[in-house]
């Protein structure tokens, strides 16, 4: 009797791992867009730093992120537990906020600025022997963690979408999986980008001659860190709008309806799957282009509203 028991526990326990493990796969893809940005953005925001304080810096903002985690978290399943009604509103404002990102960071980049502001900044401080450079790597890691709490809360947030209707022990072990391996991810693949340049640099100072293969591997990832910035920054945009634009679009029951009616009428092409998946796509990033600069144009005129 005491063996059964047992089993069946042991199989209650795989089961909730089961459901736990599916709900956390579900949850990292609809993240991926905000993990493409954060990758993109905190990696752009401890580059310029000297080489020997790169993964310091990088390990003083993950910390940071933990910490923003551990606010994030049990706010996020307080909120579940006790006004869950407001997550799907939340959802929704993650998702707007998403797009507004999204179209923001395009119109940045289309309208062309010569330098951003933190490499402006950056150059500056190098320049003038004034300026105290500890100061100024505490200041970069105050912002890197200032933007890795929005990011973080719109992951929580989209991660308690995503298990809204499980029960609270599921609902705390997939938002607490889902924040440790999104910070863990997001700045060890953070520290790998902002030192693949100095790998590079490294092998191409060993290498014997320049015709050595490890001369070519380091030219290729000295070639390479610029690139990967750049699309890392690029991919991150476009996923804004797909996952912003996606959680607005199911949502909301007239463009659900859309969708739906969309992925119906391919139902019977050759290859529908695929049809019905770029249909939806399409139509999500639509959603989150048009919503994006619709809250942009309002944040604008509140903006000249109050005189600024």
């Amino acid at each position: 009797m005491a063996g059964s028991s047992l089993f069946m526990l042991i199989d209650d326990i795989a089961s909730v791992l089961d459901d736990v493990a599916l709900m956390t796969k579900v949850a990292a893809k609809k993240t991926a867009g905000v993990l493409g940005d954060d990758l993109a953005l905190n990696a752009e925001q401890v580059s310029g730093i000297r080489a020997d304080r790169e993964l310091p810096v990088v390990w003083a903002v993950a910390k940071g992120s933990f910490v923003n985690k551990a606010i994030l978290v049990p706010a996020a399943l307080l909120i579940s537990a006790f006004a869950d009604f407001l997550v799907s509103p939340l959802l929704m404002l993650g998702g707007a906020y998403l797009c507004f990102e999204g179209v923001e960071k395009f119109l940045h980049s289309r309208i062309g600025h010569a330098q951003d502001e933190h490499v402006v900044k950056l150059k500056a401080a190098l320049s003038d022997p004034a300026v105290d450079m500890v100061a100024f790597e505490r200041q970069k890691i105050k912002g890197a963690v200032r933007t890795d709490f929005v990011l973080s809360a719109e992951i929580i947030v989209i991660t308690l979408g995503t298990v809204a209707l499980s029960p609270f022990v599921q609902q705390l072990m997939v938002v607490t999986l889902i924040a440790l391996v999104m910070t863990v991810g997001v700045y060890g693949f953070v520290a790998l980008i902002v030192k693949l340049d100095d790998m590079g640099l490294h092998l191409m100072q060993k290498s014997p001659s320049k015709t050595s293969a490890r001369y070519r591997i380091g030219t290729l990832l000295l070639a390479a860190a610029p690139k990967l910035m750049k699309f890392l920054a690029i991919a991150g945009t476009w996923a804004m709008f797909l996952v912003g634009g996606g959680i607005l679009s199911h949502n909301l029951a007239p463009i659900h309806h859309v969708v739906v009616a969309a992925e119906a009428a391919l139902a019977n092409l050759p290859g529908a799957g695929v049809w019905q998946l770029l249909a939806s796509s399409l139509l999500d990033c639509l959603t989150g282009i048009t919503a994006g600069t619709l809250v942009l144009f309002g944040v604008k005129g509140l903006a000249k509203l109050r005189g600024r």
